[in-house]
């Protein structure tokens, strides 16, 4: 091997948290500050006073805590077998819904698949006003997890919201008349924005998703009256030699260069994508950034095996005015799992061991729950709150994971986690509630196999994960019947002080819905299966549940209109785990995206729940050969099974192929696959990745699985 050139050189280890060296001047003159601002912003920000205005909420997190708990407690543990549907609204949109509604001053805004905004009368469910964006159809393809959008921000009679095609767009609330728009991305590039901005301190922060598919991740402030690009901090290193102009470029170069090796991640991207959680301090005035994972997912491929790789799987903390880095904690060392750090961060103040703390609570995707001290970045504690084998566990000393040797594929070898990408936290929101002290982690666990991908190849723009494809789907009862087992999904009660869980609730599924807790003594979670639940905060007794006809995916809210609470969520199945995932699933009934609010003797209905469209499978009678099938059976697992599910098995939310009319005809197959005859509808030509050939061995593959599973139906 040749001497390696500078940035050839080994990756060295840097510590996991790193405070700045003005750390604490900047703690004394915030903890010194005038009561009547906060951190020089006006005192009269709704967001910072959000806890006198219970009936509202007014942020992603209905305060900048993030703890997702609501004062209001006219619906308790006592009456909530009352809880009726309010009302409910029809969306013109039927695939995932994520939303997490705002509620300001009696009027709901919530934003829906494909990047629209919607606001309606909160008491009566009347649409007011929708804006679309336009996304083009096209732009679905650059969207890794679905055209899903998580909600928007509000401040000073402005909603500011992203969309799919890479956009950050502010409207009127009064009207939706648009203010302003703003392409915060390279259009050329995979980075689509499904998460929700922050606004504070007048500006909107917003980063954006694409790890998997070949992007360097970032995140932004542009200002919020106008919408010009304040700061831009890059989460991983760019071309050596190159600076970026941006608010990153010394601490990159300082702390996390060489903790990257070769030359691949930033021919690559890197990933480090800044795409859900972003969470606004407004007591020590910093801004916490939740960094993805890398990109490629082996490190092997993108590190020469080699490094911490700074900053994926991270938290930072930023200056909110200049975007300069302050501190930062790596929860992943040299992450190559997807094990992603965007999960939803909550701050608080806990009493731990007679001291108070200011913290914040995190459960990511790697299984640790992490209690972080805000002022340094320090982990106070670390445990995992599921059985996960990636690790042991976490040295407070170093801050560092105790590493399973095992867990590291492309040097050891297949490695079966216990909990894998899909990870045992996902984005669906966590709730703390201050009445009871615990947490409410929507969990699960999904076993999975990472393998080294001995013939990867990048393509800009299409998922780049480099390990091995996996299995196929089992195809008897009882192997169906064992791999449903394997995955497990449960909302559990944490103890964030004692590191310990209180009580759980077992679920049938593992992707189910986000969670709110409420003063009332209660925990609400919508569920994959379609049912809406509320718990006992303290028992985790069921005591509640509505049959909502479709998943639940984000998490609720509350709220009050003329002294009447109500308990909101959105409704709409689709989202990652749905359109890949679905393997043997039956088709679902194709229902709209809905809005539904609850309150106590509530007397709207629902309409009767249809039956779901199972239309013949329809393979055609044209014989192909094996190489054409196993051909198309990789290339259909790589490039099309992410929306079109697991050996072509769809859910409903996508066409199944193996039920289309197309399928028996080639050229028509043809144009929509490679001429994009139906880009507008979302199915974007794939021609710059396949050839005629490739598109009809995908044919062939799914020709076979159609008639696989005529001959099952049949039998």
């Amino acid at each position: 091997m040749t001497a390696k050139s500078p940035r050839h050189r080994p990756p060295r280890r840097r510590p996991l948290f790193w405070p700045a060296l003005a750390l604490c001047a900047a703690i004394a003159a915030c903890s010194a500050s005038d009561s009547a601002s906060v951190g020089g912003y006006p005192s009269d920000d709704r967001i910072v006073g959000a806890d006198s205005e219970p009936q509202n909420w007014l942020s992603h997190g209905r305060t900048y805590s993030e703890q997702r708990f609501s004062p209001l407690d006219q619906i308790d543990d006592g009456n909530v077998g009352n809880l009726k549907l309010a009302w409910y609204l029809d969306l013109d949109t039927f695939r995932g819904q994520e939303g997490t509604p705002l509620v300001v001053d009696g009027v709901m805004y919530t934003t829906t698949a494909w990047s629209k905004i919607v606001a309606v009368d909160a008491a009566t469910g009347n649409q007011l006003w929708q804006f679309d964006p336009e996304v083009p159809g096209s732009a679905g393809r650059d969207a890794c997890c679905d055209v899903v959008n998580r909600g928007a921000a509000y401040a000073d009679g402005l909603l500011f919201f992203g969309t799919i095609d890479g956009r950050l767009i502010a409207v009127d609330a009064k009207t939706g008349a648009k203010v302003w728009s703003v392409q915060t991305t390279d259009p050329e590039k995979a980075q689509a924005i499904s998460g929700a901005p922050r606004v504070a301190k007048g500006k909107v922060f917003i980063g954006n998703g694409g790890a998997d598919q070949g992007v360097r991740g970032f995140v932004s402030a542009y200002d919020q009256k106008t919408g010009k690009l304040a700061w831009r901090f890059y989460t991983v290193p760019g071309k050596p030699g190159v600076k970026d102009g941006a608010a990153s470029d010394e601490v990159l170069e300082r702390l996390a260069r060489d903790t990257w090796s070769g030359d691949r991640y930033w021919q690559i991207g890197g990933g480090g994508t800044v795409w859900d959680s972003i969470v606004y301090d407004a007591e020590m005035d910093r801004l916490y950034v939740g960094v993805g994972n890398a990109g490629p997912w082996n490190r092997g491929i993108r590190s020469n095996g080699e490094g911490d790789n700074l900053f994926v799987g991270s938290v930072l903390a930023l200056d909110p005015d200049t975007g300069e880095y302050l501190w930062h904690y790596q929860e992943t060392p040299g992450e190559q799992w997807d094990f992603t750090s965007t999960q939803q961060m909550v701050l608080a103040d806990l009493t731990i061991e007679g001291q108070p703390r200011k913290v914040i609570m995190h459960a990511p995707k790697n299984g640790f729950f992490y209690v972080i001290d805000r002022a340094t970045g320090r982990p106070i504690s670390a445990e995992k709150f599921v059985p996960v084998n990636w690790a042991e566990r976490v040295d407070l000393k170093t801050g560092r994971p105790v590493i399973n040797p095992a867990a590291r594929y492309d040097k050891a070898g297949p490695f079966l986690a216990t909990s894998g990408p899909w990870g045992a936290h996902n984005w669906h929101p966590m709730a703390f509630s201050p009445a009871t002290g615990l947490v409410y982690i929507p969990a699960m666990q999904i076993p999975s196999v990472y393998e080294e991908d001995g013939s990867f190849e990048y393509r800009p723009g299409l998922l780049n994960l480099g390990i091995g494809a996996g299995g196929k789907l089992p195809q008897d009862d009882a192997a169906i019947a064992a791999m449903q087992k394997s995955m497990e999904g449960r909302l559990i009660a944490w103890d964030p002080v004692a590191q310990r869980e209180v009580w759980r609730a077992e679920r049938s599924s593992p992707w189910n819905g986000g969670v709110l807790a409420t003063a009332g003594n209660l925990v609400f979670e919508g569920l994959a299966d379609g049912t809406f639940r509320a718990h006992d905060a303290k028992t985790g007794k069921e005591l509640w549940r509505f049959d909502a006809q479709a998943a639940i995916m984000p998490g609720p809210v509350s709220y009050s209109v003329g002294g009447e609470q109500y308990i909101a969520v959105m409704v709409g199945k689709g989202g990652a785990f749905n359109l890949a995932m679905p393997g043997f699933a039956r088709p679902d009934p194709r229902i709209p995206g809905r809005i539904m609010a609850f309150k106590l003797n509530g007397t709207a209905k629902l309409p009767a729940k249809p039956s779901a469209d199972t239309m013949p499978f329809q393979p055609s009678d044209e014989t192909f050969t094996t190489a054409q099938i196993e051909r198309g059976a990789a290339l259909f697992g790589s490039t099309c099974s992410a929306c079109h599910g697991a050996e072509a098995q769809s859910i409903g939310v996508l066409p199944d192929l193996r039920r289309s009319n197309v399928l028996a005809n080639k050229e028509v197959w043809r144009q929509i696959l490679l001429d994009g005859i139906l880009a507008g509808n979302g199915m974007a030509s794939f021609s710059e990745y396949l050839n005629e050939a490739d598109a009809e061995a995908i044919r062939a593959y799914v020709n076979d699985r159609a008639k696989a599973a005529k001959r099952k139906s049949s039998q």
